[in-house]
């Protein structure tokens, strides 16, 4: 495969620029697809020497010049030197890098879009609005239609993958935040998923929101009155489905194989087993923005930054997964 993969390198000041270094330095070895790497020329350039890299990294110039890695900063001014975890200069350039490499994608000069941490306090002390990569992403492709899937596979090939129906919302909002649209489009994303990923079924299983889906009513009402609904409408669409079950009980069939994709009602519902079983190598995929989104699923790790203690890991797994997912569009649009 050839083509261009977009990484924004996310807060310098915490270990995204270094885990998308590392990363590269492993996966680019494996293929010939072109990198443009977009963040700070100075602390890029510095971290790479610290971290003993020989891979070449040249800046971009035009996509008709040699080489493959290169490195773009959409700024004028480059950051300063020295700036403290948590900078609002470091949060409002890694959000003007991350909109580069998504106004690139949606011009179709990329083919993917993988984007290193930033720190969502960092950004809103900045004086920016902002609830989460997923969210801004979606605002700026001008959909709604989209939700948040992390997927990973334990050291014996064993994947879960999780679709969440809602995102960043507080426990004590989130009966409130479940409807049967949100979770009516999270099974048909998990679906598609699937089959962008090429497994050989779509077998999907939705978690209940309540202790043990509800106990028939006598734990809240939300799996009769909005989940099951949404489950139904969902099969009739010809969607292999089940549900609401009980979560705690589900992640274990699910890990051993019985599904092949979780919905989940809420944030840690999903992500608590997920990072379990994938802490280092889990991945953040967008489903429905109209390119390819994928992140490692962690944060800045603003106390190890700078030291080269920062695992790859997760990075060079959204690497690969972007990779994958453009190569299968790239050859599903040669067939249309």
């Amino acid at each position: 495969m050839t083509g261009w993969i977009a990484i924004s390198l996310g807060d310098v000041t915490g270990i995204g620029p270094e885990v998308a270094l590392k990363a590269l330095a492993e996966e680019a070895e494996t293929d010939d697809i072109r990198y443009l790497l977009i963040g700070d020329s100075d602390y890029t350039a510095a971290l790479y020497e610290q971290l003993g890299l020989r891979f070449q990294l040249q800046p971009f110039s035009e996509f008709g010049a040699g080489g493959r890695i290169f490195l773009h900063n959409p700024l004028r001014e480059p950051l300063p030197a020295g700036l403290k975890a948590g900078s609002p200069a470091a949060a409002r350039a890694a959000l003007a890098w991350l909109t580069d490499g998504a106004q690139r994608c949606l011009s179709q000069e990329m083919d993917a879009l993988v984007t290193a941490p930033l720190n969502k306090h960092a950004v809103l002390r900045s004086g920016q609005p902002f609830i989460g990569q997923t969210e801004f992403l979606s605002e700026l492709a001008g959909t709604s239609q989209t939700a948040m899937m992390l997927l990973g596979q334990d050291d014996r090939g064993r994947w879960l993958r999780v679709a969440l129906a809602t995102t960043h919302v507080p426990i004590k909002l989130l009966a409130a935040q479940v409807s049967g649209d949100k979770i009516q489009l999270a099974i048909e994303l998990a679906a598609g998923a699937c089959r962008d990923l090429g497994l050989p079924r779509s077998r999907i299983a939705v978690c209940g929101l309540n202790p043990h889906a509800g106990e028939g009513g006598e734990f809240g009402d939300e799996e009769i009155t909005i989940i099951e609904p949404a489950v139904k409408a969902a099969r009739q669409k010809g969607i292999d489905v089940v549900g609401p079950l009980a979560a705690d009980a589900l992640f274990y069939y699910a890990y051993r194989g019985d599904y092949d994709a979780v919905v989940a009602m809420y944030h840690d519902q999903g992500l608590a087993p997920l990072k379990m079983v994938a802490f280092d190598t889990g991945v953040n995929w967008t489903l429905g923005l109209p390119f390819v989104r994928t992140s490692p699923d962690h944060g800045t790790a603003y106390d190890i930054a700078g030291q080269g203690k920062a695992n790859p890991s997760s990075m060079r797994a959204a690497i690969r997964l972007a990779k994958q997912l453009a190569q299968r569009r790239a050859k599903n649009s040669i067939s249309r």
